[in-house]
Order: structure tokens, then C-alpha cells, then sequence
């Protein structure tokens, strides 16, 4: 299986001959000790065809995504009325809702089932790891003729910046460690609709955010200085060089000046200004830290984050796997919807926890689970969706949709409606090519509150 580390949503890619850019990246990236994304590769992000503007429920969304192809039959959709060979070798436990159980490490989780809505009959026919996790980021099968753009991407093309702050953020980071997590990028939309990524770990003791400092030797005044000789450079050149091109890239500067210019936005990042005590409740590890961050990124004003955690591909010894993974999740994901709640901001804020398969109905012969995308789940909360509800089934063996089959086509357009976007618009690609946000698919009316 190819894993992909590298974090593509913070180099700054320079080549031979763009004498302007070069200097641009001498004068200012090489000056602030910033580096930016990919900024010589952009490429204007066209809107044609007019649709009804929809209603936004939510102001942000935080995907959180658990690479690998979590088992449905030990997190969401256990079967404790089936024969162990199908239910497997953890026990289930009840949740808030009468007759719903989640997997035994779900325990925290089950306790505010009935903040939830739990899809069950997610269905798609991608068995591989790079093209269900494109399934699952964009709402699209993957195509050799086109390249689609992540629901991050899409968020921040049509939504745009919101005080000073990156629409679009991965935490701990865009395409490391997961299969497909190119899926994350901007497709056939301007590079500069891509994620910001951290650059590190949250749950690390010396956590620091890239890019968002000044470095020690550049003042205040030498970074207003520096900011005026890129204005002078760009006047310059754009009356040279009228293009959308680089149009895209002056905007780009200029979020990035904004960025790192103001204190709200940074400030966003700092997870000291949580108090101890909520620390400790998140959890001082991997999902706790990294689903504080997301919190604290939405309540500041960034529009869509994604936030992955664990290794879930579990072929082999599931119930250790699960050991391993789920319990700290458990603890981090109640402790958000919990935090969110009691701010207020549960109603306002989607909350989507996703994978890119389900696992196979039966254990196999090394006690683990293969690939599986006929039938899996999806868990929702907040932003617009009804509280305390399943919807959708497996089969008695979780093997196939029982009712209610929804595809991921249907699960963005309904995050998309959610947010405020209509899926039914056309955006511009390569070649003056008009593509659908999403292609098919239908809104989940009855997931709606």
C-alpha cells in the first residue's frame, strides 16, 4: 500500500526563469521565513451557471477522518445478536437511544448518542484505499481524465476567508500518512483553494504552528517594510503582466500577509489558552489535542477542517487494533461534541466523522476484518442535523444496506446544502470545462432537523 507523507499545502514550488517570482519568494518568503503553497501553479477558480443560492445551517465543519477503513461491526454498527464469527471479538454497549449500541470502546461516545445521527447504510464500490478516500473527499469516484477538488477546497472557493484565517485546515496535516490523501487537494481548482497544514503535532509538548511567526531577526518595521516593497513590486509587475494567474497569487500573498499580521489569527492556533482542565478532558495525546484545535480553529472562524486521526486497516488482530485506536478517540470525540454544545456552537457547526470503507461481514482466519465498501457508517452531529437519530441499516450480518442507501455523492451534497453551497453549480476546469460541485446524488432530506 503507497502512503503519502508529503504535506503539499505549504512549499513553495519555484521554477527556472520566473525571474518575478523568484523575487517575490526572496523578498518575502526568504525575508519572513515564510513558505507558501505551490504559488507558481495557480490557476484562476472559475464559477459559471447560476443556481439558487440554499441557506446555510452550519458556519464550519470539522471532518474528522480515521484512515485505514474503521470496522462498522465495532464502532457504529455492531451486531451483538449475531454469531461470533460476524459480531466479532469485542462486546457492545448500549447507547442513549433505546436499541442502539455502539462498539465496546464507543462507551463515552454512546453516552451522547442522543446528540447524534448515525448513518448506517453508507455504500460505495471502491475496495482500495486511494479511491475510497477519494470517494470520501470529494464525492466523486476517481477518474483518469480529471482531478476533483476536496470538500475544503470547494468550501474555500465559495466561501472564502473569514477573519484572517484560512478557510480550509488539516490538522496535523494535508496527505501525510493517508492512502489517497492527495484527495485532500485542490483538484482542477487554483492552488490557491488548498489546505493550510499545521506543519505539526498538536499533542506535542513543543507544538508550533509554521508560518505564523515572525522569525527573531525580522522586526515589526522590517516586516511592514517588507510588505511595502511587495506592493511596489507587484504594481509594477501586473501592469506588465495582466493574467488570472497572477491575480490568484497577489490574493494569496495578501491572506498570507493577514495571516501572520494578526493576532486574532494567531491566537487561534494556541491551544495554551485552553485551560488545564480541558485539556485533560480532550485527552493529552493524539485525538484529544488535535480535536481541541479544530474547535478552537471553527470558533475563530475557519471554515472547514479536517482533522485525521489512527491507523484503522485492521486485517489482522482487530480487537488489539481497536484497543490501540479507539478508546482516546472515544474520549476526544464525546469531550468536542460535549464543548461545542455547551458554547453554543453545536447547532452551527457540522461535525462529520468518516472513513473510506467499511470492513467485511465475517472475521477472517488471522482475526481481523478485509476491505469492505458495500455497507459502512458515518457519524454526523450539529450543523443542521436532527439530534438522537440512526438512519439507515445494515443487513442482520452487516453485510449489505437494509434500507436507506446512501452514497457519497449523497453525503456531500448534503454537507455542501449544510454549509450553505448548492452541489447542482458548475464550477470552471482545464479546458473551459464546466464540472458539478457534485454529480449526482440527492440531499438526505430526512437527516435534516
Amino acid at each position: 500500500m503507497k502512503m503519502h507523507s508529503l504535506c503539499q499545502g505549504n512549499h513553495l514550488d519555484l521554477r527556472v526563469g520566473q525571474s518575478r517570482r523568484e523575487f517575490l519568494y526572496a523578498g518575502l518568503a526568504g525575508g519572513l521565513g515564510l513558505s507558501l503553497p505551490n504559488l507558481l501553479k495557480l490557476e484562476a477558480g472559475l464559477t459559471i451557471a447560476d443556481v439558487p443560492k440554499v441557506e446555510a445551517k452550519a458556519d464550519a465543519v470539522i471532518h474528522i477522518y480515521l484512515p485505514g477503513g474503521i470496522a462498522h461491526q465495532e464502532s457504529w454498527d455492531p451486531k451483538p445478536f449475531a454469531s461470533a464469527d460476524y459480531r466479532g471479538p469485542l462486546t457492545p454497549v448500549k447507547t442513549k437511544l433505546p436499541g442502539v449500541y455502539f462498539g465496546e470502546h464507543f462507551a463515552k461516545t454512546a453516552a451522547i448518542a442522543d446528540k447524534l445521527t448515525i448513518i448506517r447504510s453508507m455504500t460505495h464500490g471502491e475496495a482500495a484505499h486511494e479511491r475510497g478516500t477519494h470517494n470520501m473527499f470529494t464525492g466523486y469516484r476517481p477518474s483518469p481524465a480529471i482531478k476533483f477538488p476536496s470538500f475544503g477546497s470547494v468550501v474555500s472557493h465559495e466561501l472564502g476567508v473569514k477573519n484572517n484565517l484560512p478557510p480550509y485546515v488539516c490538522v496535523p496535516q494535508a496527505f501525510g500518512g493517508v492512502a489517497g490523501g492527495e484527495s485532500m487537494g485542490t483538484g482542477y481548482l487554483s492552488t490557491a483553494y488548498g489546505p493550510f497544514s499545521l506543519g505539526s503535532d498538536p499533542a506535542q509538548s513543543n507544538f508550533a504552528v509554521r508560518d505564523l511567526a515572525l522569525p527573531k531577526d525580522v522586526t515589526e518595521q522590517r516586516f511592514n517594510r517588507r510588505r511595502g516593497l511587495l506592493d511596489a513590486v507587484d504594481a509594477h509587475f501586473s501592469s506588465l503582466e495582466k493574467s488570472d494567474a497572477l491575480t490568484a497569487m497577489d490574493s494569496f500573498y495578501q491572506a498570507a500577509y493577514g495571516l501572520v499580521s494578526s493576532q486574532k489569527a494567531r491566537e487561534a492556533f494556541d491551544l495554551n489558552a485552553e485551560t488545564a482542565k480541558l485539556r485533560d478532558e480532550y485527552g493529552r495525546n493524539q485525538a484529544g489535542q488535535r480535536l481541541l484545535l479544530a474547535r478552537r480553529l471553527v470558533e475563530s472562524g475557519v471554515r472547514l477542517v479536517t482533522v485525521t486521526y489512527g491507523g484503522w486497516d485492521h486485517h489482522s488482530d482487530i480487537k488489539n487494533g481497536f484497543k490501540n485506536n479507539a478508546p482516546n478517540f472515544d474520549v476526544a470525540y464525546a469531550r468536542l461534541i460535549q464543548d461545542l454544545d455547551e458554547r453554543g456552537m453545536l447547532d452551527r457547526t457540522l461535525v462529520m466523522v468518516s472513513s473510506e470503507f467499511g470492513r467485511t461481514p465475517k472475521i477472517n482466519s488471522t482475526n481481523g476484518r478485509d476491505h469492505y465498501p458495500r455497507v459502512f457508517s458515518v457519524a454526523l452531529a450539529g450543523g443542521g442535523v436532527k439530534r438522537g437519530m440512526v438512519y439507515g441499516s445494515s443487513d442482520a450480518l452487516g453485510g449489505e444496506p437494509d434500507s436507506d442507501p446512501v452514497s457519497p455523492e449523497s453525503l456531500a451534497k448534503t454537507m455542501y446544502r449544510l454549509i450553505g453551497i448548492n452541489a447542482d453549480k458548475r464550477l470552471m476546469a482545464e479546458g473551459s470545462r464546466p464540472i458539478d460541485i457534485v454529480n449526482g446524488g440527492e440531499v438526505i432530506e430526512g437527516i435534516l432537523a
